[in-house]
């Protein structure tokens, strides 16, 4: 881990332009609101994680052991146009044009997709990226799974990625909430990133996204095992995250109360603990260190400096909040699954509800009267009965189904047609489908542990490997 801060170099003016010093909270208020954009320009970024796995036995992929790993994978991408980014000498990501690939800490690979303007652009980047890993995977003896939680493995069973940021994570996590390290290791999820108008947008958009994410959670529950068997919850992912660390997860209640806002974000950033500051290659542990003693030029690891504006991108990064606020909003509730379809889906979902005006103000007119205590309610149940979850005098099923509807509609209005003239809401069929007859994903993977791989979690995880560019 990093103590000793690297030395300063010499100022670059046309680098200071671009990464000012931060001396006034007034410029984390305006990094925020710079996200404002026309709604012409609106696009749609998706984001998908999977588990790798090697050999017969589907064992976690090592970062680079006597078998071909998460390394080499990255190294073979090359030949796709993918160029390697490296961290003491280490490839740890992937950039190409707009995209990314990044090592999640226990190696989940994770493509961060282009700004695209449709659901139909982000289903042909996912084919053209599944095409690519399915290229390799017989090559390097490697399977991937996207589902929500590891199915089998222990934490003490699957390598850390060489990134130092997450040793900072790792040491810090277990002091903040007991399930944070399976959140880093164990996890995998899908988001969508959209954007804002105005502050206003931002504001409504915020409030509807975060009201609707546990129904978004219960339509993409796909987290049922855990350890080699059935952990009783149908997003145990949901679970975890309830469990990680309270300064920066969850629903953010103020952000219904009256003054919400771009200061009003940046004044509950400022208040959540540090991770790390970035200078020079390195990581230096700024573990529950406060942005605003750096602002003051108090921060202990580099007394007299005050942050560069990347600093402030890279702390908003440290946040996990159900719905997280950059120069865009990020929806983060989703279960990752059956990436071919659902990522589309979710995109598709979102677009349809938040890019349609009157899918929006409809949003809105049914969750604006929602309490702190039922918004709570509906987050932990979902977690564990999915749809069955009870709200009101209803059923979260019941929810899902108009969600889909609002999203329909919003899609039909905005007419987006793919090559063969259908709109957007083509997308939404798998999760019609989970709504109308109630049952989650998860639930179907419990069907087939049950019927088909007869409890047996070996056979369950070999099926579902290779179902995965089926």
């Amino acid at each position: 881990m990093i103590t000793k801060a690297p030395v300063a170099m010499p100022p670059d003016s046309s680098r200071e332009a671009e990464n000012p010093v931060v001396e006034h909270k007034t410029q984390l208020v305006e990094y925020l609101a710079a996200g404002c954009k026309s709604p012409e320009l609106f696009s749609l970024g998706a984001e998908q994680e999977m588990f790798v796995f090697s050999g017969d036995d589907y064992y976690p992929a090592e970062y680079d052991g006597p078998e071909p790993g998460i390394k080499a994978l990255l190294e073979r991408l090359g030949k796709y146009g993918w160029n390697l980014i490296f961290e003491n000498d280490h490839p740890v990501a992937l950039r190409r044009d707009a995209c990314s690939i990044t090592l999640e800490p226990g190696g989940q690979v994770e493509l961060s997709g282009a700004p695209l303007k449709n659901a139909h652009l982000v289903w042909g980047e996912t084919q053209s990226y599944h095409r690519e890993l399915a290229s390799l995977a017989d090559e390097l003896g490697l399977s991937f799974l996207a589902i929500g939680h590891q199915p089998k493995h222990s934490r003490q069973q699957i390598p850390w990625m060489p990134k130092q940021r997450y040793e900072i994570m790792r040491a810090w996590m277990p002091q903040r909430g007991s399930l944070g390290l399976d959140m880093m290791q164990r996890t995998s999820g899908i988001q969508v990133n959209v954007d804002f108008s105005s502050e206003s947008d931002m504001v409504k958009k915020f409030r509807v996204a975060l009201a609707l994410q546990p129904v978004a959670s219960a339509l993409f529950a796909n987290s049922p095992f855990d350890l080699g068997r059935l952990n009783g919850y149908k997003s145990y992912r949901s679970k975890i995250w309830e469990n990680t660390d309270p300064d920066r997860c969850g629903s953010l209640p103020f952000a219904f109360e009256s003054g919400m806002g771009f200061e009003r974000y940046t004044d509950y950033a400022l208040d959540v603990p540090m991770y790390f500051v970035h200078r020079e290659g390195s990581y230096l542990d700024a573990s529950g260190l406060s942005f605003r003693d750096f602002m003051d030029g108090r921060l202990s690891i580099l007394p007299g400096q005050r942050p560069l504006l990347t600093d402030w991108a890279n702390h908003l990064s440290t946040l996990f909040p159900q719905v997280r606020l950059k120069q865009y909003l990020e929806m983060r509730g989703a279960d990752a699954g059956d990436a071919i379809s659902r990522v589309p889906a979710l995109t598709a979902l979102w677009a349809g509800i938040l890019y349609d005006p009157q899918s929006l103000d409809a949003a809105w007119d049914r969750v604006g009267d929602w309490t702190l205590e039922e918004r709570y309610s509906l987050e932990s149940g979902v977690a564990k009965h999915g749809f069955g979850t009870t709200f009101r005098n209803g059923k979260v099923q019941e929810l899902a189904l108009w969600m889909l509807e609002l999203a329909q509609q919003g899609l039909e209005r905005r007419n987006i047609p793919n090559e063969d003239g259908a709109d957007e809401s083509l997308y939404l069929l798998p999760l019609q489908k989970a709504a109308e007859t109630g049952q989650t994903f998860a639930e179907d993977l419990e069907r087939r542990y049950s019927d088909q791989w007869r409890e047996n979690i070996d056979t369950a995880l070999a099926a579902m490997c290779k179902e995965t560019f089926s």
